[in-house]
């Protein structure tokens, strides 16, 4: 099969990922496939603490939020269709009150900032160069002109000026957040990667630009680093499989096939044997707590549940970082 696809060899010989260390991930929605996948593995996983990120303005803002732990009052939100809301928020953080808003926002807030601290890793999948920042006829949320947003929430279209980072203003704000970053957690380790969902929106050939800018600010900052690394996922999808049968219906957004295979070369390069191997366990016990029999009374299925109940204790003893305490609740209940 190797002679019908483009192979990118890995030639990353750094620190590997361990299971006990906390990963911390942040960035576009390909952020949360990686993301989603440490955690159904049980690492000990944070992700995109104000929803999901795209541009590096917002990405860097964000974590500069949670280095100098910046707690949101409501000069930071606006009313707009029903909810109040922040520019710096995904929606999921909208809520029908201030204080409901603003609680959500805040919580959010203070267990990035714990998380942050004590992290091992920093994975951050920038999507776009373009930005948005806010025009003179957004005044009334309360934001300034030029104030740059992570979400527009179906705001007018005029109240946003739509921007395309140069790779200078890429590489200066993402290097004055990594200074802060290094002095606030010495021994972290960051991921770079470049997301391979395409945004058509923007056309093809501003998408394309868009995403070489990306390129070139991560690579200028990973040979810049020694701490900062850079993961493929971008080129695994554009190059290697290179195929629109990889792609969801709207071809855009890489398809479980496409994702799947970036997570086990992610996997494979960043995440050491020992983990892997833990992680086959896991996700085979993780799987097993979500069959569900046709017939839960016979003594096939109560077999099954007790030997499933035996092998969780027993990893749970191998390796005492692991919490199978829902899987158990499950095996457990299900015995007669």
């Amino acid at each position: 099969m190797s002679s019908f696809m483009l192979n990118i060899p890995s030639h990353y010989q750094g620190k590997m990922i361990e299971y006990n260390e906390p990963v911390f991930l942040i960035g576009s929605c390909f952020t949360e496939h990686i993301g989603n996948a440490l955690a159904n593995y049980k690492f000990p996983v944070l992700q995109n603490p104000n929803g999901i990120l795209f541009d590096p303005a917002s990405t860097v803002h964000a974590l500069k939020s949670y280095i100098k732990p910046t707690l949101y009052t409501e000069k930071d939100i606006f009313y707009l269709n029903d909810v109040w809301q922040s520019w710096y928020h995904h929606s999921r953080f909208s809520a029908l009150t201030p204080e409901a808003c603003l609680n959500k926002m805040n919580q959010s807030q203070e267990e990035a900032h714990r998380f942050l601290k004590t992290a091992k890793w920093l994975i951050i999948t920038l999507g776009s160069s373009f930005s948005y920042r806010l025009t003179n006829q957004a005044a009334a949320t309360g934001g300034g002109a030029g104030l740059g947003v992570a979400n527009c929430h179906r705001a007018p279209q005029q109240w946003f000026d739509k921007h395309m980072m140069t790779i200078e203003e890429t590489v200066t704000s993402l290097d004055n957040m990594l200074h802060q970053l290094f002095f606030f957690n010495p021994g972290i380790q960051v991921i770079f990667t470049v997301s391979p969902v395409r945004h058509i929106r923007d056309g093809v050939v501003a998408n394309n630009r868009s995403k070489a800018r990306l390129l070139e600010s991560v690579h200028h900052l990973v040979n810049k680093f020694d701490r900062l690394h850079y993961f493929a996922a971008y080129e695994l999808v554009i190059d290697v499989l290179r195929d629109y049968r990889f792609f969801d219906v709207d071809m855009v957004h890489p398809n479980y096939a496409a994702t799947n295979f970036v997570l086990e070369n992610f996997m494979k390069e960043f995440v050491s044997g020992e983990a892997n191997q833990i992680a086959e366990h896991v996700q085979k016990l993780v799987t097993a707590a979500k069959h569900r029999p046709m017939h839960e009374g016979t003594n096939a299925h109560q077999v099954f549940l007790k030997t499933q109940a035996e092998k969780a204790r027993q990893l749970m003893k191998e390796y005492p970082f692991l919490d199978f305490s829902k899987e158990l609740d499950h095996f457990l209940k299900g015995k007669l």
